[in-house]
């Protein structure tokens, strides 16, 4: 079943569908943006968002005649829409993400914390799509084999809805399925100034973090950098593994809601210590982040995050917080392929005995 816009079970009462005019291709928003909608903190909202997989300009900006090589004729409407209209993407200097948005958040202002809770990740087709392309990847250079430039393998979900079977290789007999856990890729807040950023790193701001947590009841805490914090939500993922070493994940379009909350500033210094970058928390794990060009000071940089945590939180001298890290928390890598690498940290609630583990509201 294909959730085109406005059909389908829409979630919130506010719903924001992912027409041409209220995406961005390729770039994220800036405080110089106009909102696409206003709404007040702790709004609901269900946000269609488009895979930009099959609408590239080398897969032919044609979804229909991609996906119907693949022997795929149930295509998105807004997806058409988007490919054939003449909205600006020049893949030369832009990244290839679809984002919508963006969201004016009414009184958020540089020093709160937005609070971005995933609430439901609905799938909107039946397939997916992973792909290699250009040399780039964790294997530049080595994949993919053959001076070929770009593949891309076509998954498709199982008649639960449930998991993606993948086509079987030439000359294979096996069939390789896995669970879908479906999460936005791109969750984030506007930059200052009048540029808007590429699509492909991430940030302070959130953007492309691809922190595969980021699934319904988690929620992503960012420091406003704007007037009205502008939000968007894109990069949509069937499944991802941490890493994503192709260059993509499983990239398909979702229905995503979210509610949008607000943190005063100094309440979020109190609960969260000093924030300068994107901060996780699920229902079992509270996750700092680290962000860097080099993997291993993407690592440092998130366990000084971790250690700032722990000691605003709970109190925590950093030499206490630092041989806790080491004995109980996994550091995981996000993802190698956005130019900038991400580590993210797996602090375990119940190690607290914090009031409310197990749950996600507010902070």
């Amino acid at each position: 079943m294909l959730l085109d816009p406005g059909t389908g079970p829409v979630r919130a009462a506010t719903y924001l569908p992912s027409t041409p005019d209220n995406v961005l291709w390729g770039r994220l928003p800036c405080a110089a943006d106009a909102p696409v909608l206003t709404v007040d903190p702790g709004t609901e909202v269900t946000v269609d968002t488009l895979s930009h997989e099959g609408l590239l300009e080398d897969q032919g900006r044609d979804p229909r005649g991609f996906f119907g090589a693949h022997g795929l004729i149930d295509v998105l409407t807004d997806a058409v829409a988007l490919a054939a209209s003449d909205h600006p993407h020049d893949p030369v200097v832009d990244g290839p993400h679809v984002v919508t948005g963006p969201i004016a958040v009414r009184g958020a202002r540089p020093g709160d914390v937005l609070a971005i809770t995933v609430l439901e990740a609905l799938p909107r087709v039946p397939y997916g799509v992973i792909s290699n392309r250009h040399g780039r990847g964790a294997l530049p250079g080595e994949m993919p084999e053959g001076g070929v430039d770009v593949v891309s393998v076509v998954a498709r979900l199982d008649p639960t809805g449930t998991r993606a079977v993948m086509p079987r290789a030439a000359g294979s007999d096996r069939t390789v399925a896995f669970p879908l856990a479906p999460f936005p890729g791109i969750l984030g807040v506007a930059v200052a100034g009048d540029e808007r950023p590429h699509s492909v790193p991430p940030g302070a701001h959130g953007g492309n973090l691809d922190i595969n947590l980021l699934q319904a009841g988690a929620t992503l805490y960012l420091p406003v950098q704007v007037p009205d914090a502008l939000v968007y939500v894109g990069d949509p993922h069937f499944a991802q593994g941490d890493g994503e070493v192709a260059l993509t994940a499983l990239e398909a379009s979702l229905r995503v809601t979210v509610r949008l909350d607000l943190l005063p500033g100094a309440q979020a210094l109190a609960e969260l210590g000093p924030l300068t970058g994107p901060l996780v928390r699920t229902s079992e794990h509270l996750v700092p982040t680290g962000l860097d060009v080099d993997l291993d000071e993407a690592l440092r940089a998130c366990v000084r995050a971790a250690l700032d945590l722990l000691q605003a939180r709970f109190g925590m001298d950093r030499a206490h917080a630092l041989a806790y890290l080491s004995a109980a928390t996994d550091f995981d890598v996000s993802q190698v392929v956005d130019r900038v690498t991400g580590v993210h940290a797996r602090i375990r609630l119940a190690d607290f005995d914090e009031p409310g583990a197990g749950q996600v509201t507010g902070a």
